[in-house]
This record gives structure tokens, C-alpha cells and sequence, in this order.
């Protein structure tokens, strides 16, 4: 039996249901959802060149040419995609951006070459609309506890490990500091919030006690959170993290050293020599970006320690150096300010202890 077109959005988003966004990819490019595949009716050239006949000619005869422009040898190789995807994801959907003239036609010619496959009603445009609505719902109305701590305690270690959180760093892929900056890049601006809405969504649909969250700014890397949000979390109860300096000092060469230096090593298919160069570009850019704030003799001074430590693990592998970086930056730049900002809210403190003590403390109150 032949599936339906459907418009629950709010099912397509908590089942992960896989969906075939048959815009141009400059569309795509700004802004689509987790589990969507970009296989567009029209290349951007192509829209571009119907965009304009329609501003020029009117609906039919850009209606025509885009026949004109999807046909023959093009057609049946779209066609042919379609159907794999299709095929592949058989409780899958299809749309374009509003649920029109692209995704109905896309859907007659899979029909006609065999393939009843369902569309998105609305598209794009209503379920972004709905994702939208959801987020701003859920961020008033999620019983939030925000996970805090002085950088280098482990926060997004003891998120990922906690039941009922979102890992906001991991859907912005940044870890939220001045050396945060991770390869690959960040999402755009809409598919971070789109990300967050349904890992929201999701939660709201566990009917979860809490909802934990890293403690954060409003801006995680170039990701913004919305300031409703930003306001539930600066007045929603925490749990603070503890642990030792020794212990941060270890987390911080671990995060920013070791990890970076295995995923640009990584990306760069085991090439030692750029990978050292990658981290090396890396740590002085992020050191360069706190200039300001740590002053001028410091920051000198700390650029020489880093010079050092890189030339040391270049040569030897060593990583003792990097330690005094990391203990400087943590002692005299994150937790002054830390303690600026920490004295600034009034938030209820549930707990505080190490990972294991927090974990156990979560269990107990379930």
C-alpha cells in the first residue's frame, strides 16, 4: 500500500525519518535538517535561469523551461538518484521549499519510472516554521539544569555521559572557549537551531525530570543561542563540577593538543608534517585571539611557551611543555574570569563534586 503525503512534522523529526530536499543546493547550503539529503530538481544555474524567466515571462514559461532544462540524459540521471534514494530509505519523504510545483513534479516522475515515494506537505518553509515554534515552546517550558564548572572540569565529558542532556557544544561543533574551534567548521546559523530544536524536541517527547545543559555564553563559537533561552539557563538551577588543577591541566593538553593534533592527522590522511602546521596555526590563532585581554607582556611571553612546546613535540613527541601553557591560561585568564561571571548570577546550586559524584547524585533522584 501506498504511503501518504504528510505534514507531522513532529514525527518526521523524533523518528530521524530520512528525506530527499530536492532544492538547489544554495538553498540547501543555508539551512535543512539533520536527516536530509540534498538531490535538487534544478543545479543552482539552472534555478537561476528559471528565477529570472519567471520575473521576466511569468509561471508558464518558466514552467517550460525548466522542462526544457530537466530532460533527456539529465533527467534520467536525477530520476535515477530519486529512486536509489528511495529505495534505500523506503520510509523516507521528499520536499522542496514549500511543498510545491518542485517536490509534485519530482514525485509524478518517480511515479512514472515505477517509484511512489510520499512528499512533505508545506516543505521546507512549514517545517523550519514548525522548528521554530518548538524551540521557543521548549526553551520556556524544559525543566533545565545547567552542568557549571571552571574551564578544564569536564563539563561536556559529564553532559555526554548524563541521561536527558543536550550536548550543545557537540550540535555547534565548538567547544565554546577561545581555543573551542574544532575542523570541519560550524554549522550555519539555522541548521544549528534546527539541530537544537529537535534534540529538544526530543526531550520534551521523554517527558525527561531534567534536562541538562552545559553552562554557556550566548555565542558558541558563531553559533548564537536564542536570549530566551540564554535567560532560562542563566536562571535554571546547576550542578558544579569539581576536580583538581592537576586534573584540568591533564583535560586541557588531552582537548587541545593530543585530540586536534589526531583530527587534523586525520584529515589530512596521516600527514605528520601538516598536521604539526594545522595545530601550530591553530593554538597561535586561538592564543592570538585573548591578546588583548591577557596584556601585552603576557601574551608575548606565552607566545615564546608555545613556540617551545611545539617545537618539543614536533621533535620528540614530548608533551610536558604544553602543560605550563595550559596551567597560566587556566589560572590567570579562565577561572578570574569564571569567578567574574559565576559572581554575577543568582542561580540555585543543586550538587557539586566530581563526575562520578554527580552521576551518582543524577541516579539517585530519578
Amino acid at each position: 500500500m501506498d504511503r501518504g503525503d504528510t505534514r507531522d512534522y513532529r514525527q518526521l523529526f523524533l523518528s530521524d525519518i530520512p528525506m530527499m530536499d530536492v532544492r538547489a543546493p544554495i538553498e540547501f547550503s543555508k539551512g535543512a535538517f539533520p536527516e536530509a539529503i540534498n538531490l535538487p530538481v534544478l543545479n543552482d544555474h539552472e534555478r537561476e535561469l528559471v528565477g529570472t524567466c519567471y520575473k521576466e515571462k511569468g509561471q508558464d514559461e518558466a514552467i517550460l523551461l525548466g522542462h526544457s532544462l530537466l530532460s533527456g540524459e539529465t533527467k534520467d540521471a536525477r530520476i535515477q538518484r530519486w529512486c536509489e534514494f528511495a529505495q534505500k530509505h523506503p520510509a523516507g519523504y521528499l520536499y522542496c521549499f514549500r511543498g510545491g510545483l518542485r517536490s509534485r513534479s519530482t514525485q509524478q516522475a518517480m511515479k512514472e519510472a515505477g517509484m511512489a515515494y510520499p512528499l512533505v506537505l508545506g516543505g521546507y518553509k512549514a517545517m523550519r516554521r514548525f522548528l521554530i515554534d518548538e524551540l521557543e515552546l521548549n526553551s520556556a517550558k524544559l525543566p533545565f539544569v545547567i552542568v557549571a564548572g571552571p574551564t578544564g572540569v569536564g563539563k561536556t565529558e559529564l553532559i555526554l555521559d548524563l541521561p536527558g542532556s543536550v550536548d550543545l557544544e557537540g550540535l555547534a561543533n565548538h567547544r565554546g572557549s577561545s581555543f573551542g574551534k574544532l575542523p570541519g567548521g560550524q554549522p550555519s546559523q539555522i541548521d544549528f537551531e534546527n539541530s537544537l530544536s529537535i534534540a529538544m524536541l526530543k526531550m520534551a517527547g521523554q517527558a525527561v525530570s531534567s534536562v541538562y545543559l552545559e553552562d554557556e555564553g550566548r555565542l558558541i563559537g558563531r553559533c548564537a543561542l536564542s536570549e530566551p533561552l540564554k535567560k532560562r539557563m542563566s536562571e535554571a538551577p546547576a550542578v558544579v563540577l569539581e576536580t583538581t588543577l592537576e586534573d584540568r591541566i591533564d583535560r586541557g593538553v588531552q582537548d587541545y593538543v593530543v585530540d586536534m593534533f589526531q583530527r587534523y592527522l586525520q584529515l589530512n590522511e596521516g600527514d605528520e608534517e601538516k598536521a604539526n602546521i594545522l595545530l601550530a596555526e591553530y593554538l597561535n590563532d586561538s592564543l592570538y585571539r585573548i591578546r588583548k585581554r591577557l596584556g601585552g607582556v603576557r601574551y608575548t611571553r606565552l607566545t615564546e611557551v608555545l613556540e617551545g612546546a611545539l617545537k618539543a613535540h614536533k621533535a620528540t613527541g614530548a608533551l610536558s611543555a604544553y602543560r605550563e601553557l595550559v596551567a597560566e591560561l587556566l589560572q590567570q585568564y579562565y577561572d578570574p574570569m569564571y569567578t567574574y561571571q559565576d559572581q554575577q548570577k543568582t542561580r540555585t546550586i543543586l550538587f557539586k563534586g566530581t563526575h562520578q559524584m554527580i552521576l551518582e547524585w543524577v541516579g539517585e533522584r530519578k
